[in-house]
C-alpha cells in the first residue's frame, strides 16, 4: 500500500516535529505504538473527565488541560516512534489511528459540552463538522494521495493549545466565567457564554474552510476526470 503524503504547515510543526523525533528516539524498548494510542485515548478521557467535574469546581479545568497534554503525547508520538523506528504498519496503522482519533475527539467535545462553559450543542455542531472534514482528508488521502493535517496553518497540537489557554484564563479570571447574555431566536432563549462564542468563531471557520476545500478539490477532480458526451444506449437484445 502506497502511503499518503502528509501535509503538515502548522504554526509550530518545525518545533514539535523536533520534539516528537527526540521523545521517541527515548522511549524505552517496551513501548509501543499501540500503547501509546491507549494513552491518547487515556488522555481524551482526562479531558472529558476534567470538563464534566467543572461543574463542581472550576480548579478541575487543569485535570482537563492535563489531559490535553497526555493526549498530545500518545496521539502524537505513536506514529512519530514506528517511524523513527521503521517499524510502520500503514494499513494497520492508518485504519485505528484514524478511528480512535475519531472517538478522543467524541470524548472531548461532548465532555466541554457537558462543562458549564459550553452548550451541548454547539460541542456536538463542532464535532459533526471536524467529522466531515475528516471524511474529507480521508477520501482526498486515497483519490489523490495527500494527508492533510492542518489548515490555515491551525492543527490538532494549535487546538490543543488554545483549549489549555483558554481553561487558563477561566481559572485566572473569574469575570469570564460570569460573563453571558441572552438572545431570542425563534422564539427560544438563548444564553451565551464566553466559549459558546468562541465555539461558533470555530464552527464558522472550519465550516469555511470545508466548503472551501471542497469546491476546489471538486474543480481538480473534474479537471482529472472531464465530463464525457452521453453516448447512445447500447442495445442488448
Amino acid at each position: 500500500m502506497k502511503q499518503a503524503q502528509r501535509i503538515q504547515t502548522s504554526i509550530i510543526n518545525s518545533l514539535e516535529k523536533k520534539a516528537l523525533v527526540w521523545l521517541a528516539q527515548r522511549q524505552p524498548s517496551w513501548v509501543t505504538s499501540d500503547m501509546l494510542t491507549a494513552l491518547g485515548t487515556l488522555g481524551a478521557l482526562i479531558v472529558a473527565v476534567g470538563f464534566v467535574l467543572s461543574n463542581y469546581s472550576i480548579q478541575w479545568l487543569w485535570l482537563s488541560s492535563l489531559g490535553m497534554v497526555v493526549n498530545w503525547y500518545g496521539d502524537s508520538l505513536d506514529g512519530t516512534l514506528a517511524r523513527v523506528h521503521n517499524c510502520q504498519r500503514p494499513i494497520y496503522g492508518y485504519y485505528v489511528d484514524h478511528t480512535v482519533d475519531c472517538l478522543n475527539e467524541g470524548l472531548m467535545f461532548i465532555g466541554a459540552g457537558l462543562s458549564p462553559f459550553l452548550h451541548l450543542d454547539f460541542a456536538l455542531l463542532a464535532y459533526a463538522i471536524y467529522l466531515v472534514l475528516t471524511i474529507n482528508v480521508s477520501i482526498n488521502a486515497h483519490l489523490k494521495g495527500e494527508f492533510r493535517l492542518t489548515y490555515i496553518k491551525l492543527g490538532p497540537t494549535e487546538f490543543r493549545l488554545i483549549i489549555i489557554i483558554a481553561n487558563t484564563l477561566l481559572i485566572a479570571i473569574p469575570a469570564l466565567t460570569a460573563l453571558c447574555h441572552s438572545y431570542t431566536i425563534f422564539g427560544h432563549t438563548v444564553t451565551m457564554r464566553i466559549l459558546d462564542y468562541v465555539a461558533v468563531v470555530i464552527i464558522v471557520i472550519m465550516a469555511l474552510i470545508y466548503l472551501a476545500t471542497t469546491i476546489s478539490d471538486a474543480r481538480k477532480y473534474a479537471a482529472i476526470d472531464p465530463k464525457k458526451p452521453r453516448q447512445k444506449p447500447t442495445d442488448t437484445h
